[in-house]
């Protein structure tokens, strides 16, 4: 089995280190922030050295204001691949139960996650992803809700849609794949992957109610532009 290098885990112990020292109240704009920058740096460094990157087609995020980013959802090591790929800073909507592990929580604090109860619908959380975007962040969602370790798209949970319609805000779709696909955090993290990652067109959804029709028929479209990609991937090389 492959192992980190004690080179990578002591450059990568350091850069965690950084993150632990408050640095927000430096600037009033989150993606300002040192610490965001620190963990920004940081993850781009570790994903794109580390593990192997294949970026088939680029983010267009917008430079600035609000935007929604769906993707399909394989690993535990899925958030850090995708922003290692986006300038803007992602704030990952993610289950609770991930989110209050003791010996992360202060790093999912510092980049604001958002914690999602997977019970039920999470109203707390949907406001919180709601006053986000209203503050011109770019909310990233996993709307399979579970990664899949099959090569399949599970159906996609509307309540993306609902934050579309009511906002306003576009939602851009990407697809990710690769060696990594299954493997929980620690084992996604810790052994070297082969990854395959794109971006797709902005959907936006202007004049479309949040009637339950209307809400399936735009989760469908994000799902479909999502599943589009995959054709342009390249993953069945990679994966063989």
């Amino acid at each position: 089995m492959l192992t980190p290098s004690p080179c990578l885990l002591v450059s990568l112990s350091a850069f965690l280190y950084l993150l632990r020292v408050n640095f927000n109240g430096q600037s009033d704009n989150f993606e300002r922030r040192l610490s965001i920058r620190v963990a920004q740096t940081a993850n781009r460094i570790f994903t794109r050295v580390y593990h192997h990157v294949d970026v088939f087609s680029p983010s267009c995020l917008p430079r600035t204001g609000p935007a929604i980013l769906a993707c399909n959802h394989v690993s535990g090591l899925d958030p850090m691949l995708v922003q290692s790929a986006c300038s803007r800073m992602i704030v990952w909507m993610m289950a609770k139960e991930y989110y209050d592990l003791k010996a992360l929580k202060w790093f999912y604090e510092t980049i604001e996650a958002i914690p999602v109860a997977r019970s039920g619908r999470d109203m707390a959380a949907t406001r919180a992803a709601l006053r986000d975007l209203h503050n011109g962040r770019v909310i990233g969602i996993f709307p399979e809700g579970r990664f899949e370790p099959e090569r399949e798209l599970l159906p996609f949970q509307t309540g993306m849609a609902l934050m579309a319609i009511k906002t306003g805000v576009s939602v851009h779709p990407a697809y990710l794949d690769g060696t990594q696909r299954g493997k929980e955090m620690v084992p996604a993290i810790a052994i070297p992957n082969r990854v395959t990652l794109g971006f797709g067109k902005p959907l936006t959804f202007k004049g479309m109610g949040t009637s339950k029709p209307e809400l399936e028929e735009a989760t469908r479209q994000i799902r479909q532009a999502v599943f589009e990609l995959r054709s342009r991937s390249g993953v069945d090389t990679i994966l063989g």
